[in-house]
């Protein structure tokens, strides 16, 4: 089961301020140790919203927001992704991460499933979705 762990922006980070350097070492750490139990099979932090831009789509029309957008707390600040056997393994690895802001301030991790083509009915779309699968996989070597 794959499980995506999005980290909650706050308002430090979506000012554009750094981690301090005693952050990124716990994460350091704690990257190394997904790595090391072979669940961590992606991570990244993002940027500020305000070099982001929002899509919407209304009547068949797409519309481009740019950021920076107001709501801090809707907001995703980086994540992880990792492979595991179970929601509840997946919890466990989400609260051994250090606090995505800083141990005195508040932060929130947010824990989420992943679909795999297995949840679905069978289908040509499906399959199609298989075959893209396999050639991007061809890609990463």
């Amino acid at each position: 089961m794959r499980f995506m762990m999005i980290v909650k922006a706050s308002k430090n980070s979506e000012a554009g301020q750094m981690p301090s350097e005693e952050l990124l070492a716990a994460m350091g750490k704690y990257n190394d140790e997904l790595m090391k139990a072979g669940v961590l099979l992606d991570l990244a932090g993002l940027h500020p919203s305000s070099k982001g831009a929002r899509i919407k789509f209304s009547g068949g029309k797409a519309t481009v927001l740019d950021g920076p957008f107001a709501e801090t707390k809707e907001l995703i600040g980086g994540f992880w992704m990792i492979q595991v056997k179970s929601k509840q393994e997946a919890v466990e690895w989400a609260k051994r991460a250090p606090a995505p802001h800083g141990p005195a301030t508040e932060g929130e991790i947010e824990l989420r499933q992943v679909f795999e083509l297995e949840d679905f009915a069978p289908s040509a779309a499906v399959d199609q979705a298989r075959e893209f699968g396999k050639e991007l996989a061809e890609k990463k070597k």
